[in-house]
């Protein structure tokens, strides 16, 4: 065949110099905008998760990455560098309604927020003359993934409902380090050191789930990964992170159904 592609001898190849990869560095990606990427969620697998379903190894409790489709043991846990901190609280349309994006995400003191009337059903909020939609207040926490061999990711953990005590307990243990400067103890970056988040088993009386348990580590001492930290935590609080919430009700699974 005339536009047949000539197959390459072994002998033919010519030694691969891995410094051509930062000689072009980040070509091909010049159009590639913050609304083309998608931040990864860490969530916690309960066990009626549809990705329990398809996935080999994901197992109930295990912390799973919405993007790479990882499952992290939830006994074990993996290490985080927290970066970022935003309460907000999100409008859903009722469950299997819709695309599973929200209907609207507001800040904590939005004048525009639709008042709610708590259900003594499931003590979700509702939207009081509305259609069965509600409002979640939710705590998210972005995050620097510091993996076994060094290298790190971003991603974002999203709190909710009773894992709220979880993040405030979180926030608390966070801005409690105390450091000792030249002029005296100090308090230090949120990303200055790293914490190890695993799952545990919680129950109530109207059931059983898994939440998340937090400790901290270490402070950081790769200047590199200092660096990452405090670029992505400059990179939310100006706003040039987006994060695309999905409902997972939509999807007809019950990882967000946690009994109060």
């Amino acid at each position: 065949m005339a536009n047949a592609v000539a197959k390459t001898k072994k002998s033919d190849v010519v030694q691969f110099d891995g410094a051509m990869f930062e000689q072009d560095a980040g070509q091909g990606n010049q159009n590639i905008s913050s609304d083309d990427l998608a931040l990864p969620f860490l969530k916690l697998l309960s066990g009626l998760d549809s990705v329990l379903d398809t996935h080999e190894t994901a197992r109930k409790g295990d912390i799973y990455n919405t993007v790479s489709g990882e499952a992290i043991s939830g006994k074990e846990g993996l290490l985080v560098i927290p970066c970022a901190y935003q309460r907000v609280f999100i409008q859903w349309l009722p469950r299997g309604s819709g695309s599973g994006a929200p209907m609207a995400i507001y800040q904590p003191n939005d004048s525009t927020r639709p008042k709610t009337e708590r259900s003594s059903e499931d003590n979700k909020e509702y939207v009081v003359g509305g259609d069965g939609d509600y409002i979640e207040e939710t705590h998210q926490h972005y995050v620097l993934v510091v993996k076994e061999d060094g290298s790190t990711e971003t991603a974002l953990i999203a709190m909710k409902s009773t894992q709220l005590k979880k993040s405030r307990k979180w926030n608390s243990m966070i801005q409690s380090v105390t450091m000792q400067g030249k002029n005296g103890p100090f308090n230090p970056p949120r990303f200055s050191h790293i914490y190890r988040i695993k799952s545990v088993a919680e129950e109530n009386s109207k059931g059983s789930w898994h939440g998340w348990e937090m400790s901290r580590e270490e402070p950081i001492q790769d200047a590199n990964i200092y660096a990452q930290a405090k670029a992505f935590s400059e990179s939310v609080l100006s706003g040039d992170v987006v994060v695309k919430h999905e409902n997972d009700k939509a999807e007809n699974t019950n990882s967000d159904d946690i009994p109060f």
